[in-house]
């Protein structure tokens, strides 16, 4: 369409230009333009124009860059826009009878006058959500600080010292930062929604490794619930003991002070994210006061009592002696040290896992989730570093144990040296305080120690909840995917924020059946394991993506890099075995077993994944390779386009043709539709549905359709541009055209045409003829038994397709989607211990022979005996045959039964003759088309199908030998499974479309097993050399 530059000073409209428009289908709405707006034909607004005036400097159909065009949600309260289709700016809409739409469709799938959510008056109450530090930063940190930071950094300190504790602590925050980093780099390559970790891994290595590391993670969230929680009701029972109270006993009363905390963490989550998030406000001030109460002690200076119990606030000779090692016990070592602290280190991925109650997820993630690992582990630094140097490894806690001047000489330790002698129990190995002997030394150390009880009670609660939280949104998502069974139930949201009431209920039960055990030191590795394995695949997910080169892959987060991502998958895996070797084969057997699940089930999802892109990769890759070494005939394989039109309508070609080429070789089964390229047939030929037919009957074949104006030409375009490189088809296959006695004698040409076509490109040529047909709407009602008993005919009509009944529907999709088995075939069945007839009549290279052995390697075929027929001499039959059984035997084919037939070259029975003769007959050149004034040449280039008397008797020798063969066929393989023939070539311009297509039927003709006609290139595809 042309376009008006506009005018400096004033808008042209189109309106101006030419009169306003409208289009009307036959069925359907109209479609109008009225200068500014597109509009239904009953005042329903698609899209406005107004600013592609703006934009461009021209009124024109085509509209400028709008986020609206690439968002697949709505925004409440108005209503999407969509840019004009390709048809629309291209076509001449008014020469078209009936047009698509303007627009592209959206995917609200309304109509006018409809009604939805989306319309109505009253707007819906708008989520809570939330921003980098409320929700992601604070929630980190909360989940990152727990009870190993207050009762265990401390002892760590003691045993490794300040400088390995150090050590431990930047190690781990190199794991967790890379983590970090690839989270960052996957949230910003696209619109994060809820599902937090799930989604993420999901939509970057796909459903197979996203399904069950959102299941294991889910199922790790919602038991560390119970470890916090078990961890808090110990504080409290230790609490108790030394008050002297107790409910029942030790372990009882763990278990119910666990149960009603887990309630209570129930009763906040269930009131919604807000409380939630202002419950981990009040968690998290606790926590900073604590804090805050620690750094005030350690510059108090010590009094008598903390003095005896190894304080002397900060001292440069403490510092220095406790900056090295002193390991002590079984776990006295490195990586000893390594695995207890580093489970203080995961809770990175709280603030990811509600991703669907963020603001902004792409902003908020990655600052939110690096923010607070830099803020934690400066934290445990300063931890580490200040109580090493206020208080020594022993002490013990006696105030009698002052210096005295005699036994000044014999003093050991640094106490020594600030008055107290604590010999005793260092050499006894009885002290009860010091950094190595005390877990409390944070509460020794602070100016007032309730607070850090109230530290720890809110380290160990936050971390609970946040879990508790975090368990269900994964989970929701992960059902709401369908990748499993069963747990779709527990996807249901409720409310405005769309809140798992079910799956917190479900993470509840999971929480307290945990509870209950009161001791989880041996499921305490496998949840560290668990998370761990989410890390190794979150790097590696974001290493995977960069090195396919997806064109997809652009993350806004750019300080990320690939190998390092690679080296924190492989640190993440080490990890896991140093932790807990068994736990780590327990986590990674259970991840490969879902991931075996969702392979086998193979779900109806797409989104995109970094497999598909490197699936691609490898595809293309291997592809390319295999341009640098040339064919060979050891590596022959056929590779069949298959001219099937709709595979839905031609089942029992595919069936037949995928069963040799399965797990072998090429298939592409072809359609081409008739007609000018336009929306409609564009969509037709290239119709995702019949991809989807070929995967429900477990057909491995590509698809590929094309739009031409005509059979012929649409079969020439796919025989010389189906395929890739090498992996390009060699065979052609098709149906035999049954009803060519009754169609236009032109389809008849063009059928003979594709024939000579495939000839000339140097493709093998098969033709497959069953006695019921083929296709699928012609045949009865009830199937066709395995024994081919008569059923009415049918055809494969290559021209103009015959009409199908009323009630049936040729559409792909609803072939696909109805609820009745798809049409079996024969082909389908066990074949039992039937004969494979092959008539290898003449040398073609071995096509003819290679298709039946092919054929017997498969399951259903392999009982079948292959028998061989051969022409011959009456006089050297027995020779004959020997030289044919030594050629086959050489080809290692395992055909041992070989038939010659002297009799192939006899004179046919005279009525089958006469029958071929009636056959032809209407195709003849008569008595007045001789006499008239046509020439023979201008006969022959208006009606090729026309035979002339010359041709007739030129050809006679080879006609009578398909009438021959036709008995040969009916007295040896009657009752065969399937009879492969060699079939005969027509030579161009001298052998008519009709006469080479009535030797086709003559020869296929009556036969109850199905018939494939054979023809290879006349080159070898079959050796007997090594080389």
């Amino acid at each position: 369409m042309e376009e008006v530059p506009a005018a400096p000073n004033e808008g042209i409209s189109l309106s101006a230009l030419r009169s306003q428009f409208s289009v009307n289908g036959e069925e359907g709405p109209k479609y109008g333009f009225d200068g500014s707006r597109y509009h239904y034909g009953d005042g329903t607004s698609v899209a406005s124009q107004n600013s592609t005036q703006i934009l461009t400097g021209y009124d024109t159909l085509d509209v400028g860059p709008n986020y609206d065009f690439y968002a697949n949600t709505n925004v409440q309260g108005r209503v999407r826009r969509s840019r004009p289709s390709l048809f629309q700016l291209h076509s001449n809409i008014e020469e078209d009878s009936c047009p698509p739409p303007l627009y592209e469709e959206t995917n609200t799938g309304r109509t006018p006058g409809d009604s939805s959510e989306d319309d109505v008056d009253e707007p819906q109450l708008e989520p809570t959500r939330f921003g980098w530090v409320k929700g992601v930063m604070i929630r980190c940190m909360l989940n990152i600080w727990g009870v190993i930071l207050y009762l265990r950094l401390p002892w760590i300190t003691a045993q490794a010292g300040i400088g390995l504790t150090w050590v431990i602590i930047l190690l781990s925050t190199c794991i967790t930062g890379i983590t970090g980093l690839s989270t960052s780099a996957i949230a910003t390559n696209g619109r994060v929604k809820g599902g937090g970790t799930y989604f993420l891994i999901s939509r970057s290595l796909g459903p197979e490794l996203g399904g069950s590391i959102g299941l294991i993670f889910a199922f790790a969230n919602a038991v560390a619930v119970a470890m916090h929680t078990v961890g808090f009701a110990e504080t409290v029972q230790a609490l108790m003991q030394e008050s002297g109270a107790s409910i029942v006993d030790p372990i009882n009363d763990i278990r119910i002070i666990g149960v009603i905390t887990v309630t209570c963490l129930l009763a906040i989550s269930l009131a919604g994210m807000e409380w939630e998030a202002k419950a981990q406000i009040l968690f998290f001030i606790v926590i900073l006061v604590s804090f805050a109460n620690y750094i005030v002690g350690t510059i108090i200076p010590a009094t008598p009592q903390k003095q005896a119990k190894g304080f002397f606030s900060y001292q440069a000779d403490i510092f220095a002696e406790n900056f090295v090692p002193s390991w002590r016990g079984p776990e006295g070592n490195f990586f000893g040290m390594f695995s207890i602290f580093f489970p203080s280190a995961t809770g990175i991925l709280a603030g990811a896992n509600i991703s669907g109650d963020l603001k902004d997820p792409t902003v908020a993630i990655p600052r939110g989730t690096l923010m607070a690992i830099f803020w934690t582990t400066l934290s445990y630094l300063i931890i580490a570093a200040t109580i090493g140097a206020c208080l020594v490894r022993d002490a013990s806690g006696i105030m009698n144990d002052t210096l005295a001047m005699s036994s000044a000489d014999s003093c050991q330790g640094l106490a020594c040296q600030y008055g107290w002698d604590f010999t005793n129990c260092i050499t006894n190995r009885t002290c009860t305080y010091g950094l190595s002997n005390q877990y409390q030394s944070m509460s020794l150390v602070s100016g007032f120690a309730p607070l850090i009880t109230a530290g720890i009670f809110g380290a160990t609660l936050s971390s609970a909840l946040a879990c508790l939280v975090s368990a269900p949104k994964v989970f929701q998502c992960l059902c709401k995917d369908n990748l499993y069974p069963v747990i779709g139930f527990f996807g249901k949201g409720n409310g405005k924020n769309d809140e798992p009431i079910r799956g917190y209920v479900l993470a509840y039960i999971i929480a307290v059946c945990f509870v209950l055990i009161a001791e989880l030191n041996t499921i305490a590795p496998i949840i560290s394991n668990f998370f761990l394995c989410s890390y190794a695949l979150i790097n590696f997910s974001c290493f995977h993506a960069s090195i396919t080169n997806s064109p997809g892959w652009r993350p806004s987060f750019r300080f990320y890099s690939k190998w390092m991502s690679l080296l924190g998958a492989v640190v993440s895996v080490i990890i896991m075995f140093l932790l807990t070797w068994w736990a780590a084969l327990i986590a990674i057997g259970i991840v490969i077993f879902l991931l075996g699940y969702v392979l086998y089930k193979r779900p109806s999802v797409n989104w995109g994944s970094s497999v598909q892109a490197g699936s691609y990769n490898m595809a293309l890759s291997y592809c390319v390779s295999l341009n640098q070494v040339d064919d060979h005939i050891k590596n022959y394989r056929p590779q069949c386009l298959v001219l099937t039109g709709p595979p839905s309508c031609r089942p029992a070609l595919v069936d037949f043709v995928g069963t040799f080429t399965k797990n072998l070789s090429l298939m592409i089964c072809g359609n081409v539709v008739t007609g000018g390229p336009s929306p409609a047939t564009l969509d037709t030929a290239s119709s995702n549905s019949h991809v989807t037919w070929l995967n429900k009957r477990q057909i491995k074949s590509f698809y590929h359709g094309v739009v031409a104006n005509d059979l012929r030409t649409g079969v020439k375009m796919l025989l010389q541009g189906a395929g890739l490189g090498r992996i390009r088809p060699n065979v052609l296959l098709t149906g035999f055209k049954r009803d060519w006695r009754k169609d236009k004698p032109s389809c008849i040409d063009n059928y003979i045409g594709i024939l000579h076509d495939a000839f000339d490109l140097q493709y093998g040529v098969c033709v497959l003829r069953m006695r019921e047909g083929l296709d699928v709407f012609r045949q009865a009602q009830t199937h066709v038994n395995p024994g081919f008993e008569a059923s009415p005919e049918s055809s494969v009509n290559t021209c103009v397709p015959p009409a199908p009944p009323a009630n049936f529907s040729l559409d792909p999709d609803a072939m696909v989607t109805e609820p009745q088995p798809q049409p079996s075939t024969v082909f389908q069945s066990q074949q039992g211990k039937k004969t494979i007839d092959v008539y290898w009549l003449f040398d073609d290279g071995g096509l003819t022979l290679l298709l039946p052995y092919l054929l017997t390697r498969k399951k259903r075929w392999a009982r079948c005996k292959v028998r061989v027929f051969v022409g011959g001499d009456i006089q050297r039959k027995e020779e004959q045959r020997k030289e044919v059984m030594d050629l086959i035997s050489k080809f290692r084919l395992g055909f041992h039964d070989v038939e010659v037939l002297p009799d192939i070259n006899a004179r046919p029975q005279p009525e089958h003759v006469r029958r071929f003769e009636d056959l032809i007959g209407p195709y003849r050149i008569n008595t007045a088309q001789k006499d008239g004034h046509v020439t023979a040449e201008q006969l022959n280039q208006d009606c090729p199908w026309m035979v002339s008397d010359e041709e007739i008797e030129t050809n006679k020798p080879k006609t009578l030998r398909q009438i021959r063969l036709n008995e040969v066929l009916q007295d040896y393989s009657r009752d065969a499974a399937i009879i492969f023939v060699t079939m005969p070539v027509g030579r161009r311009g001298q052998c008519p479309s009709a006469l080479y297509m009535a030797w086709l039927e003559t020869l296929s003709r009556d036969l109850r097993p199905p018939v494939l006609l054979v023809r290879g290139n006349q080159e070898n595809v079959l050796t007997f050399y090594c080389q």
